[in-house]
């Protein structure tokens, strides 16, 4: 039987990583640094949703070994890429649609992600409590980022700079434990080995 490429799958690891570490990065600048201008703010915010988004929709057609952590990244790939698009388009709205934009996403995502964490206990994966509490902390921190958008601006730049970093640890953890790259996989067979898995 002709096996499957381990390339897409692959490919959509890696960049997951990568854009999650520069989630966590930035999430820790605007803590660090909450004056930053909301001009600089929504341009590098735009970017990074706009690009984030187009690598889970990438990562939804992937098809990784447990089908667990890209589950439902089509819908919240093309939100993110659509909300990216927004705020480079109208940086005037910047703040007020950020803020509850971004706090409704992260409640989403780690609503979702809860599910995922259930799912992988099922399958047996050690680390899913590991999911489960990172997607309790972003759920947390979206909601409060969601009906705060009225705050001062130095303390709304370091809501959002706990919620980007939680987000950003969440799809790390999220990536590291639950997606699963196996050399020789059959379409649509969960079946390996030890040695296999990497």
């Amino acid at each position: 039987m002709r096996m499957r490429s381990v390339a897409p799958i692959r490919t959509a690891k890696i960049g997951y990583l990568i854009l999650s570490a520069a989630l966590c990065v930035f999430g820790a600048l605007l803590i660090d640094r909450p004056q930053l201008s909301a001009s600089v703010l929504g341009t590098v915010c735009g970017i990074l949703f706009v690009i984030f988004g187009i690598m889970r929709v990438m990562s939804y057609f992937s098809k990784d070994l447990y089908r667990l952590a890209f589950q439902y990244d089509l819908v919240f790939g093309i939100l993110l890429t659509v909300s990216g698009v927004v705020i480079l388009v109208y940086p005037e709205w910047l703040m007020t649609f950020f803020c509850v934009a971004l706090g409704l996403y992260t409640l989403a995502d780690g609503l979702f992600k809860i599910r995922i964490s259930l799912d992988s206990k099922r399958f047996g994966l050690p680390e899913w409590w590991l999911i489960l509490i990172f997607s309790l902390i972003s759920a947390v921190s979206g909601t409060i980022l969601m009906f705060r958008p009225g705050a001062g601006t130095q303390i709304l730049m370091i809501l959002l700079g706990i919620t980007l970093l939680g987000e950003g640890v969440l799809n790390f953890v999220t990536v590291l434990t639950a997606v699963k790259i196996i050399r020789h996989q059959r379409p649509d067979v969960v079946e390996i080995e030890d040695e296999d898995i990497r």
